[in-house]
């Protein structure tokens, strides 16, 4: 793989940088490694009442990534945040269940949809939250960004919007010399 990305499927900003990701990833030929990241588990204790029914929801998707990638299904998982981000993001919808059991019907999963439910596959969720978290961490959110030859995953890029193709390649090619960088640590503007 040439990139894996840590994804909270419930997560506008790592929805942009996803589609950034894979506009990259279609210019030049990479594949992407699409694993999960838990916004639930990193606020576990103090989830805001606003945000329980979407990360619930989130949660549930997680284990069908997770229960994909142990089968190699990297493109299935591709196509099914694809579905979760156009029906929730992109509509200025938050996740649900609903949206969830969508997301997998449109993708064409619905016989890998008992993950969702299976607990199981919770401690998958949490062994890839915790290798991301290990690997970025501390004090970082989704999504997470590693690539091969980097001892280190980053935090981001976080996007304020989606960029065109060309912006995108820019954004990648300045990146990814940074990861590899030992001594690289943090680039960041507040946010407005």
């Amino acid at each position: 793989m040439d990139a894996t990305f840590f994804f909270d499927p419930a997560c506008p900003w790592t929805w942009r940088t996803s589609r950034w990701l894979v506009a990259v990833a279609e210019a030049r030929g990479l594949s992407i490694e699409w694993r999960a990241f838990s916004l639930a588990i990193l606020s576990e204790g103090n989830i805001a009442p606003q945000y329980a029914e979407s990360l619930a929801a989130s949660g549930r998707a997680l284990r069908l990534v997770e229960a994909l990638r142990a089968e190699g299904r990297h493109d299935d998982i591709a196509r099914l945040y694809a579905e979760l981000g156009t029906r929730s993001h992109d509509a200025g919808n938050p996740l649900s269940d609903k949206i969830v059991t969508a997301a997998v019907e449109a993708a064409g999963l619905e016989e890998a949809a008992p993950a969702l439910d299976d607990e199981r596959w919770d401690q998958q969720v949490r062994e890839s939250h915790a290798l991301s978290y290990a690997s970025a961490g501390p004090d970082i959110g989704s999504p997470v960004l590693m690539v091969p030859g980097a001892q280190r995953g980053i935090h981001g890029p976080i996007l304020t919007e989606v960029p065109g193709t060309e912006d995108a390649l820019t954004i990648w090619d300045s990146l990814l010399p940074l990861l590899r960088l030992p001594t690289f640590h943090e680039l960041k503007r507040g946010r407005r």
